[in-house]
């Protein structure tokens, strides 16, 4: 006998419930709140041919599906609470619901998030993900708060999502075990979501890197109304990655996107601090650059030498 929706639901996708004064079932979920905090909420879609290859492994697609959404609190600085997963699927295979499911709940319970409803229905893979976290007033980081003279940061290293992808394409050449490696970048990224929250009050603002490091970059001096000054040779980058050509190099930490680390602002006053919260979430975190008066972005060199402004930003619709 086929499975059918609701036991498919049943089976795989529900759980006690903790912070869902109703559970899964119901027309709509029930959240309870930290009493006077704020409630912080995006969502992501992952779609099969244009976000993943369809040789992922389910457990992983699982994983990137809530990890973006995850990354996207982060750079709120707020709390996780819940999740909500809407997914299309060809057929209700076992095994691989099994194993997705797997993967879903291992991020979720790393970051306490609980799943409180979605829907599931027949089609093209496609996953879409809503998370819901909180922030007490005023503590939010944003994209709009960058102040002139303020340092640019980035967390963790750049740029292993999009090399592994010009791995499989065959643009670059890599060893087996690099391919390995830079695979978990693109395929298993991990939110800064304690980076995020011990930022709060430090951070003048912040994004998480979706897009490419100069793209998202843009919309935070968009937003504060400023320019920036980046040192492109002091973005981080692995050792797989700096290994090749600086060309490339400078292509896949710039523009490269799907990297999923934070990138944020703060004064110099406040650099200490800055050490501190990356010490406590456990995460590297590298200065790059300056934020100017001026608006528009100067591209330099480790030499100081300007560098042309040739990295795009990703785009669905142009891409």
């Amino acid at each position: 006998m086929s499975l059918g929706e609701f036991d498919l639901i049943a089976r795989y996708f529900t759980r006690p419930a903790r912070r869902a004064a109703l559970g899964v079932g119901d027309d709509c979920a029930l959240l309870s709140l930290t009493p006077g905090m704020q409630l912080a909420t995006s969502c992501d879609m992952l779609v099969e041919g244009r976000h993943f290859l369809p040789t992922v492994a389910p457990q992983h697609l699982a994983h990137k599906a809530l990890a973006v959404n995850l990354s996207d609190l982060a750079a709120c600085g707020a709390q996780p609470l819940a999740f909500t997963l809407a997914l299309a699927l060809p057929r209700a295979d076992e095994v691989w619901l099994a194993a997705f499911s797997h993967g879903l709940f291992a991020l979720a319970d790393a970051h306490d998030c609980e799943l409180v409803g979605g829907d599931t229905t027949q089609g093209p893979l496609n996953i879409c993900i809503g998370v819901f976290g909180e922030v007490a007033p005023g503590q939010a980081l944003l994209r709009s708060g960058a102040q002139a003279d303020d340092d640019i940061y980035v967390s963790g290293a750049l740029g292993d999502a999009r090399l592994a992808l010009e791995a499989f394409r065959g643009t670059v050449a890599l060893a087996g075990d690099a391919v390995a490696r830079v695979r978990v970048a693109m395929e298993q990224p991990q939110p800064r979501v304690a980076l995020g929250v011990a930022l709060r009050g430090v951070a003048s603002s912040a994004i998480d890197l979706s897009d490419g490091l100069l793209g998202d970059l843009g919309q935070v001096m968009r937003r504060s109304g400023v320019g920036a000054a980046i040192d492109a040779d002091a973005v981080p980058r692995s050792a797989d990655l700096a290994g090749q050509p600086l060309a490339v190099q400078r292509e896949c930490t710039l523009a490269g996107g799907d990297d999923y680390e934070l990138l944020f602002t703060a004064p110099p006053s406040a650099a200490d601090t800055v050490r501190t919260a990356a010490a406590k979430a456990q995460v590297a975190v590298t200065r790059i650059g300056r934020i100017q008066a001026a608006p528009g972005l100067h591209l330099q060199d480790a030499n100081g030498q300007t560098l042309p402004q040739v990295y795009g930003s990703f785009d669905h619709f142009r891409t």
